[in-house]
């Protein structure tokens, strides 16, 4: 049986339930929020960062690619990759081009 949570984008409010395993960015391309990203979700380009302000504990920790390719481009190192991280549990998060 698959599970399932729910994701809220900031500021706009809107809320969506994705089954767990989705990546932050099929969440909110599923809710229509414009996001940043010229790699075609490979994991290489840093465009997708979104801020994680609540549901961060069952977020995997950063990987050391993470974290090189978002030095290399440039993007806070307060974001997340939102092509990389996996819903896991009921979060909240905002990008700073909304």
């Amino acid at each position: 049986m698959s599970r399932e949570a729910t994701v809220r984008f900031e500021p706009s409010g809107i809320e969506i339930t994705v089954a767990t395993g989705s990546t932050l960015l099929e969440a909110a391309r599923s809710a229509s929020l414009p996001v940043a990203s010229a790699c075609d979700q490979q994991f290489t380009c840093g465009r997708c960062g979104m801020n994680i302000l609540s549901g961060d504990q069952a977020v995997a920790a950063e990987s050391k690619r993470e974290a090189e390719i978002k030095r290399r481009n440039r993007i806070d190192p307060e974001l997340r990759l939102s092509c990389v991280v996996r819903v896991r549990a009921d979060m909240t998060v905002t990008a700073p081009y909304w």
